[in-house]
């Protein structure tokens, strides 16, 4: 008996080969189309701030120079407004919508550390005279409470403050509300914190027991804004709260390997985008990835938080006032883009800006954290 003619064999392995040859270009070409899709709707969750563009541009002359290039300060804005989605919850705010959280971040020209600071929303600033929101007209420059700046003026009132109060140069901004932050929370599947004693807060709507709890979306914008119901019920120690909290985060993002893996990176790019507004400079996708990948590649225990150098205000005890010159000489470090020495809160040596840990030094340093700490040691 004849063996089969190999012909029907080949022709069977060629349909084959084209059949799934068509699925995979059906397939890339559904990844691409979805890839796109995605990509152009997390380019549009950003709103660029053209018009903050426009103002800083009127004042340039003004502005301080660009010491070090490749070194990058970036304003970060948590806005309390009660405008946009889920916001309205919150109350009406009678004062207008103002800078709730504001920090200055300060990533190396190397990229090697960064160093976050808190910028205090009770600190008394001089605020230069900014045209007002509405367009309308523009506030005389005075001597006030530094979040007034942005209900007066938006974020480009308020990057002139931070100018002329620091002498650093802002490269970029970024402004988000609470709506924003509650999302970046739930979207990590929420973060790690340990409470020495219970909370109780009505006004924040926070019930925690002691101990290690996880804080979703809600409870972190609570325990973050919480002031009289928390600790001391000084802003100090609301801004501790932040700076741990976002430490962190860091380290819940990092752990879960999110920044790595698609299916994760997704949910957490479209809430971080979600109620996020930018300078044009960072509101394309491209853009703010390429941020976010300079700061991936800073370890943990080399991105420090601290507070500038403050004091109570004499006319009034719950304002602040800037301490000098220790003020001034962490301005000047940022300026010139120079290790920042941290105390860690507790430990009795010092963190530089590259992460190690010094003997005790009579030269001053500033107190503060990194986002390697561990948020129940």
């Amino acid at each position: 008996m004849s063996s089969p003619s190999p012909r029907p064999r080949r022709r069977a392995l060629r349909i084959a080969v084209v059949s799934l040859a068509t699925l995979v270009v059906v397939l890339l070409v559904a990844g691409v189309l979805t890839g796109w899709a995605l990509y152009g709707r997390l380019s549009e969750n950003v709103t660029s701030d053209e018009a903050t563009a426009a103002e800083l541009a009127r004042h340039a002359a003004e502005r301080p120079e660009r010491l070090v290039p490749d070194a990058r300060n970036v304003l970060l804005i948590g806005s309390d407004t009660r405008a946009g989605e889920g916001n309205a919850r919150y109350g009406r705010n009678l004062g207008g919508e103002r800078s709730d959280t504001t920090i200055l971040l300060h990533l190396a020209a190397d990229r090697g550390s960064a160093v976050a600071v808190s910028l205090p929303r009770d600190l008394m600033v001089r605020v230069p005279a900014c045209r007002e929101r509405d367009g309308r007209g523009t506030a005389s420059a005075r001597f006030a409470q530094f979040n007034s700046a942005f209900s007066t003026g938006g974020p480009a009132c308020t990057i002139r403050t931070v100018e002329r109060m620091t002498g650093v140069r802002i490269d970029h901004h970024m402004v988000v509300d609470f709506h924003g932050f509650k999302e970046m929370v739930d979207a990590v599947d929420g973060v790690d914190m340990c409470l020495r004693e219970p909370v109780r807060d009505k006004a924040a709507d926070l019930d925690l027991p002691a101990g290690r709890v996880t804080l979703d979306g809600e409870q972190a914008l609570g325990w973050v804004r919480a002031r009289k119901s928390v600790g001391d019920g000084s802003d100090t120690a609301r801004m501790e709260r932040q700076q741990r909290f976002l430490g962190a985060l860091v380290q819940k993002v990092r752990s879960d390997h999110v920044l790595y893996n698609p299916l994760r990176l997704y949910p957490v790019l479209h809430a971080a985008t979600s109620s996020l507004t930018t300078d044009p400079g960072l509101a394309g996708l491209r853009d703010l990835y390429g941020f976010v990948r300079e700061v991936r590649g800073i370890p943990s225990e080399r991105i420090l938080f601290t507070t500038v150098p403050r004091e109570p205000y004499p006319a009034d005890p719950d304002r602040d006032r800037l301490v000098e010159p220790a003020a001034d000489r962490l301005f000047g470090l940022l300026r010139h883009d120079r290790p920042v020495p941290v105390t860690e809160r507790g430990a009795t040596g010092r963190t530089g800006a590259h992460g190690t840990l010094a003997e005790p030094t009579p030269s001053p340093s500033f107190s503060g954290t990194t986002a390697a700490e561990d948020p129940c040691a």
